[in-house]
């Protein structure tokens, strides 16, 4: 039986780890649709068998997107805006994804989301939550959720950023050095979609997506630091200072690599409560980061890599 996928946010970090997982798992019974609205950003993707990539703006052609799919997988999310940015993303897509007739939704969401949250990027996900979970129970549609921790891997931009970071820098100032993270590989979060999208058991389920075990923030960096062979010194900064270098990135150009609301995230545990199914629900034993992160983060695994890709290619 062939599956019939439209994966929003498809050419991303996310999306192409999900795409290669459908077609390997299903083949030729894969037919994956990706919407961009520019081709080159799901160049990644592009070349597998059994996906199409369209250019589109998901949220003004979803009417004309969604019919002929069996399912729509939502994974556009934003870490960085103004409160209308946070708004328009996190909950007018997912009105438009009710607006437009699917059936069948894969949403993925966050750890640590709550009306009552700190930082926009949790209550905004929130809003976008309810109003799937109010479709669903209206009857309009069949809601799977996946809340995930941190997703790190090759092309992440969190575990990346630290190592690239100590190999230039004698110690590493660190916000938010004890916030309470439970990374997970994104091998599994994809693994973890694909479950969700063949098993019929999944349907009105929602999942907390970690993995197994819980770090600080700053184990995590030392981690990335050792694996990369560039460990410093990290330097935890009292929360006065964390806002000043907040608001200091924020009058850089381009996108910062910390903000106010990322900060207030932080104060969040971003860990799995054990009261919702996680992934061994799905049949997944959550990959050790000392097993992956040697893939992508270890001197010369960046032409390990290549030669991998030449020898697929």
């Amino acid at each position: 039986m062939t599956l019939n996928v439209l994966i929003l946010g498809g050419g991303g970090f996310v999306g192409r780890a999900l795409c290669e997982q459908l077609v390997r798992r299903l083949g030729g019974a894969a037919r994956i649709t990706v919407p961009t609205r520019r081709l080159r950003h799901a160049q990644g993707v592009q070349g597998l068998p059994g996906v199409t990539v369209v250019q589109a703006d998901v949220f003004r052609d979803l009417p004309a997107l969604v019919p002929g799919h069996d399912a729509v997988v939502n994974l556009v999310a934003i870490l960085q805006g103004s409160a209308a940015a946070f708004e328009h993303v996190h909950v007018g897509l997912p009105q438009r994804i009710v607006a437009s007739g699917a059936r069948r939704v894969v949403h993925v969401s966050a750890l640590g989301v709550s009306e009552q949250a700190p930082s926009r990027y949790l209550r905004s996900k929130a809003a976008g939550e309810a109003v799937l979970q109010a479709a669903a129970q209206a009857g309009a549609l069949s809601l799977t959720m996946l809340r995930p921790s941190l997703i790190v891997g090759a092309g992440d931009r969190s575990v990346n950023l630290f190592a690239r970071l100590q190999r230039f820098a004698p110690v590493m100032p660190l916000a938010g050095a004890d916030a309470q993270l439970q990374p997970v590989w994104v091998g599994d979060v994809a693994g973890a979609l694909v479950e969700a999208l063949l098993r019929h058991e999944a349907q009105g389920q929602t999942y907390d997506i970690a993995g197994p075990r819980v770090l600080t923030l700053a184990d995590l960096v030392r981690l990335a630091g050792r694996v990369a062979g560039c460990e410093r010194p990290v330097l935890p900064l009292p929360h006065a200072l964390a806002t000043l270098q907040a608001l200091a990135m924020a009058c850089l150009p381009g996108e910062p690599l910390l903000s106010r609301d990322n900060l207030a995230s932080l104060t969040v545990p971003n860990v799995a409560g054990g009261r919702l199914p996680g992934l061994a629900a799905l049949g997944i034993t959550p990959a050790a980061l000392e097993g992956v992160l040697p893939g992508y983060l270890a001197p010369g695994a960046g032409v390990a890599r290549l030669d991998a890709w030449r020898a697929r290619h």
